[in-house]
């Protein structure tokens, strides 16, 4: 039977050996990704999730261009979610959403 130091020994060489394995492991991976990449011609920024050019990201949050302008006010309106107020009551008028069109 293996006394206690000699288990700490063989504990320590095969922690040394795993860690040497994962490292060659590793590079392997490395150099591998990297020849794929020089293949195809991959940039960091293709990895990174960057849009293609000419095509725009998430859209949520950016501002939209007002569509009707109010004559009387200057108020505006994207036509994007619930009408103001103003609009309602321009409808109600008899008037039409063309008639605020910028």
């Amino acid at each position: 039977m293996s006394t206690y130091q000699e288990l700490l020994a063989q504990k320590a060489e095969l922690e040394r050996k795993i860690e040497n394995a994962r490292k060659q492991e590793l590079a392997d991976a490395i150099a591998q990704i990297k020849a794929l990449m020089t293949q195809y011609g991959i940039t960091v920024a293709d990895l990174a999730g960057k849009s293609a050019p000419g095509r725009s990201g998430s859209t949520k949050g950016s501002k939209v261009a007002p569509k009707y302008r109010n004559p009387a006010t200057g108020d505006t309106w994207t036509g994007r979610g619930r009408q103001p107020k103003w609009v309602e009551a321009a409808l109600a008028g008899g008037k039409q959403l063309s008639d605020f069109a910028i």
